[in-house]
């Protein structure tokens, strides 16, 4: 596997798909641009979902996330975007896509987005 930033997302089948669990990634290093001004936006994002028949691989989403640094993206619509890929990858049973960015201008927006019936 490369190391590089990609897009590509990867996944492997869940080894206990007859249970409801929850996985749960941190990912405190998410940088992206502003589209209006070009500077660089950061964020943490939590990802949180109940895996049904695949489970995301974690360095893929590492890179997936990587992609995102020199890629011009308003808050909601990187948020949503991510949660919508992630799904589209592994089809959860829930997800949950929460989006903590950084102070810029006295404002810290918080973006989540879900997907599937509620835990």
């Amino acid at each position: 596997m490369s190391t590089k930033p990609s897009p590509d997302l990867q996944t492997f089948p869940n080894p206990a798909p007859g249970r409801d669990y929850t996985i749960s990634f941190d990912c405190p290093e998410f940088t992206c641009l502003c589209p209006l001004t070009g500077q660089p936006d950061f964020a943490a994002f939590t990802i949180e979902y109940i895996p049904d028949r695949l489970c995301l691989e974690t360095k893929a989403l590492k890179l997936y996330l990587w992609s995102f640094r020199d890629e011009g993206a308003f808050h909601e619509a990187v948020t949503n975007r991510i949660l919508d890929d992630l799904v589209a990858a592994c089809q959860p049973r829930w997800m949950r896509v929460t989006g903590e960015f950084r102070v810029r201008g006295g404002i810290t927006p918080t973006i989540i987005a879900e997907h599937g019936e509620g835990k």
